[in-house]
């Protein structure tokens, strides 16, 4: 028995005059992420069909769909002829092992087939129960299950009963482009994930302390960058900035109480400049408000006044429990526990400031040569393509 896999969207559905703009830039990202795969792609009325694909690749595709934002579900359907015997032979084979309650809906594209759809939505059900009587009851209300038969103008019939939940959202490309500031942590991932799913395309920044940091460290976040470029329409570039010399100059120089907020501040300059060499029109945090001492509304508004461009916190009114729920969701947060430091470990200052004075960091960061150390830093970024 053959099998296709239908595709549909939803928030895409809403849009006017530009939905065609989102539509391919959804079906690009299928393509994109599907290309090590032989398939054939066929678009129908709201929705999308995967055909003629090997069986071994049924579980990676079925994989990569449910990481596509912009797909709201998509059914593994069996297909046969646009005959009523052949429908009723795939119906039953695909009914055979369930129970419960269940409903017939044909859709009948193909308007010179012989029943109309309540005629062959009545009969396939009354085959149903003549066949699984035991096992199946009809509730045309509240169902169980929907047996849905899908009569298309091609001659092929597609019957399927359940459907995978995908991420939803907007398609990957749609929403612009952004950079993600992304550490070893649990927080920063997930900011990722939910600004690819809205239909921003991301790059990442992360910022190494080595020797302080090791490479088992920066190895951590390149298995987190390429998790989350699952997401990212399957691919993702990682910039790699060393941060030893910023932080150093900072230590030796300022209160200890300003560590965290003065490399805040670093790195949001630093930020804001890759992000106008890459093109990139927002940064992306995974700050959530009062979370540590760096993530007080003073700490946000002392980070915030060295740009100018967007900063994007997609966490920022989120508890910690949902976050960890969505980074096991996505497959990050047992990478995101592994013990090993990051760039915001370093240093740590046993009391840091909550609510940072910005006069005071004012006066002591004109006690450091900021451009000259942001331009060393910058000098010399190592790129990851993921």
């Amino acid at each position: 028995m053959d099998k296709v896999i239908i595709i549909r969207f939803c928030e895409i559905g809403l849009k006017g005059k530009n939905r065609r703009y989102f539509e391919n830039m959804l079906i690009s990202n299928i393509k994109q992420s599907l290309k090590d795969i032989d398939y054939t792609f066929l678009e129908l009325h709201n929705r999308y069909v995967i055909s003629d694909f090997d069986e071994m690749d049924f579980d990676i595709i079925c994989d990569k769909l449910k990481k596509i934002a912009g797909i709201h579900n998509f059914s593994v359907a069996s297909v046969a002829k646009n005959d009523i015997d052949d429908i009723e032979k795939t119906v039953l084979s695909v009914v055979a092992e369930k129970q419960g309650t269940f409903k017939v809906e044909t859709n009948r594209a193909e308007k010179n087939f012989p029943m109309i759809s309540t005629e062959v939505s009545r009969y396939l059900g009354g085959k149903i129960l003549a066949n699984y009587a035991k096992n199946l009851k009809v509730n045309v209300k509240n169902p169980d299950f929907i047996v849905n038969v899908d009569i298309r103008e091609d001659g092929q019939t597609f019957i399927f009963t359940d459907s995978i939940k995908g991420i939803g959202g907007m398609p990957v490309g749609s929403a612009g482009r952004g950079l993600l500031l992304i550490s070893g942590g649990i927080d920063s991932p997930v900011a990722g994930y939910l600004t690819a799913k809205r239909g921003m395309r991301i790059d990442a920044l992360h910022f190494q302390s080595f020797p302080y940091t090791g490479e088992a460290a920066k190895q951590k976040v390149i298995d987190l960058a390429k998790i989350v470029s699952e997401y990212n329409g399957g691919r993702l570039n990682l910039h790699v900035v060393s941060f030893t010399k910023i932080q150093e100059a900072i230590h030796e120089n300022c209160p200890e109480s300003f560590m965290i907020t003065m490399m805040r501040r670093f790195m949001m300059r630093i930020a804001e400049r890759l992000s106008k060499r890459i093109g990139a029109q927002a940064i992306i945090t995974g700050e959530s408000l009062g979370q540590v001492a760096s993530q007080t509304i003073e700490s946000i508004t002392s980070s915030n006044s060295v740009v100018t461009m967007p900063v994007l916190r997609p966490l920022i009114m989120m508890d910690k429990i949902d976050i960890i729920d969505i980074s096991e969701k996505i497959g990050t947060y047992e990478t995101s526990i592994l013990p090993y430091e990051d760039c915001c470990t370093v240093f740590l200052p046993k009391f840091p400031a909550i609510k940072p004075d910005l006069n005071k960091v004012l006066d002591a960061e004109s006690k450091l040569d900021v451009d000259a150390l942001i331009n060393e830093a910058m000098a010399d970024i190592e790129i990851i393509r993921l």
